[in-house]
């Protein structure tokens, strides 16, 4: 019978360029937070599982060098790349282990060091995660080009102006001012943003998530090693995820990304949540905002909003706390940085400290059910996940 799986410690770097690190000194950083505060000794961890993407890196095979740099060279364990969705693959990875018997006690750590290459290299081989023939040489297209097309198709379907993009790179830089974490922890206003140069018309440099130096590691227990470690575990309640497809051509079109739909119906369906109205039920998610338009598909295909309605919560302020659901109180990708690997696992930090009541004062959001959800999406939609974390125990594993 599958067991139940909590994170019981959590730890988090500062995101930003960090040229006063190397990389094994970058994931040291949120490895020993994670495991620190999960109150246990490195010999009982039976397996590491560590999402990393490379490339830009002068260390094409990091993990070996950070395990061995933090001592826990030896474990059990693999490398998970799933693109942008690395964090949560490896998370899921890890949970999978656990809820099997494989092990008890398992650490994921996400980290990249994407500042190590100037930034058309990086902007390039971000670009060959779409399909790389077809898409990056013969039509050029990097991600900004991509989620510009995203962004023109949505304008002309339903009436959202670049105004509205720039909202939610307002919001997500105000609740970025209260995270010391975050990139660019400062406010921006609305004419800033629109203020901004074109990157791909009509995403403004605003509208972009920056190349992020980060790292995040979580601590996973069986229910049975939780209850000895914690009398507050985070409990995952249920993943749901997706594969798209390469090639951006065999979509049925440009507002919505097809795997986030169904990642999110699987995550629903495991964890009893009405699909038509899942806002009810979630106190707080972080979603995979890498440009702002993909925020506002984001709630449309979470359920959050109905089709084409996406940008009318932006407008209203309904994604901020007081709002119908709270999202991205971290400072999203957008403000707190995008360290490819280390996002997803950013994101289960960020929403198990947010339902612990752990974050700073003027980004807490106000927890009545208990759960909160982390959107995660590899490539334009190529991989998608969808993780449900809750303080209650799932009511089946």
């Amino acid at each position: 019978m599958a067991r139940r799986v909590a994170i019981v410690g959590t730890g988090h770097s500062k995101f930003g360029v960090r040229n006063d690190v190397n990389i094994a000194e970058l994931a040291y950083e949120s490895i020993t937070q994670a495991i620190r505060e999960a109150n246990i000794e490195k010999d009982e961890i039976d397996l590491v599982i560590t999402g990393y993407v490379g490339g830009w890196s002068s260390e094409p095979l990091a993990p070996p060098l950070l395990l061995e740099y933090t001592g826990l060279t030896g474990k059990p364990g693999y490398r998970v790349e799933a693109a942008c969705a690395t964090g949560s693959a490896a998370i899921k990875a890890a949970y999978d282990a656990i809820s099997a018997g494989e092990a008890d006690i398992a650490l994921v750590v996400g980290v990249e060091k994407m500042n190590e290459s100037p930034t058309p290299t990086v902007v390039e081989f971000i670009g060959r995660a779409g399909n790389y023939f077809w898409e990056f040489e013969n039509f050029g297209l990097t991600f900004p080009g991509y989620y510009a097309l995203y962004a023109t198709a949505y304008m002309q379907q339903y009436g959202a102006t670049e105004e509205d993009f720039c909202r939610v790179a307002v919001k997500n830089h105000y609740y970025a001012s209260m995270n010391p974490k975050a990139q660019f922890p400062r406010k921006i206003t609305l004419e800033q943003c629109m203020g901004s140069r074109y990157i791909a018309w009509p995403l403004k440099l605003f509208d972009c998530s920056p190349i992020t130096d980060g790292s995040a590691a979580v601590v996973l227990a069986s229910e049975e090693v939780a209850k000895k470690l914690t009398d507050s575990p985070v409990w995952i309640e249920a993943i749901g995820a997706s594969i798209g497809t390469s090639n951006l051509s065999k979509r049925p079109g440009f507002t919505s990304l097809p795997a986030a739909v169904t990642a999110a119906k699987a995550a629903y369906k495991k964890a009893g949540i009405d699909p038509d109205n899942p806002a009810k039920y979630i106190d707080v998610a972080e979603v995979h905002d890498c440009f702002t338009i993909a925020e506002i598909l984001a709630y449309e295909d979470l359920g959050f909003a109905k089709r084409g309605e996406g940008y009318k919560l932006i407008r209203e302020e309904q994604t901020y706390i007081g709002g119908k659901i709270p999202v991205n109180l971290s400072g999203g990708l957008k403000a707190k940085g995008h360290p490819l690997a280390a996002t997803g696992v950013s994101m289960a930090v960020e929403l198990a400290r947010q339902l612990l009541g752990k974050v700073e004062k003027g980004r807490q959001a106000p927890i009545k059910n208990g759960r909160a959800l982390a959107h995660n999406i590899g490539g334009t939609g190529h991989y998608a996940y969808v993780t449900i974390y809750s303080l209650e125990k799932p009511r089946q594993a």
